[in-house]
């Protein structure tokens, strides 16, 4: 039960408010679930590779709509810098991530999709693309606190 006075988000000089305020968020993580439970069975289980495949397709077009919305002229990384110039190298890391996430959920797609692929190697590929993106939705998340919550006055 709420007790007190519903809060607005809050807003940047000029009546401007975060991207978060916004948009709903997107995240390249908000549907490792099935991935992650797929890779929680014993490999030996009967059809594990195919729900492993099937866990990482909600992965595969989570990180899409991701790209999607960060990049170009109307994502979200074209907004930072206009409110934030300063942040051109951490936008520009981020994309490049994009590039190499990309490459390794195509990696990963393919080693799954081969029969002859070991479960050792099929479970390294997995491991080396959840912590990329792990550390791709922290350095993100850290770039949006360093755009809305650093004041270093002059800049609108």
């Amino acid at each position: 039960m709420v007790t007190g006075p519903i809060q607005q988000p809050p807003t940047l000089s000029g009546g401007l408010r975060p991207p978060a305020a916004r948009r709903p968020p997107v995240t390249p993580l908000g549907e490792l679930h099935p991935l992650a439970r797929a890779l929680a069975v014993a490999p030996a289980e009967p059809r594990w590779r195919e729900r492993f495949l099937v866990g990482l397709g909600p992965v595969r077009r989570g990180f899409a709509e991701h790209v999607r919305a960060t990049e170009g002229p109307a994502g979200l990384y074209a907004e930072l810098l206009g409110q934030a110039p300063r942040l051109e190298r951490g936008v520009r890391l981020l994309a490049h991530e994009h590039v190499a996430i990309a490459a390794a959920l195509s990696a990963l797609q393919q080693a799954a999709e081969a029969p002859d692929a070991s479960v050792e190697n099929l479970l390294d590929l997995a491991a080396h693309l959840l912590r990329a993106l792990a550390g791709h939705r922290q350095r993100g998340a850290d770039l949006l606190w360093e755009a809305y919550e650093t004041d270093l006055g002059g800049e609108t």
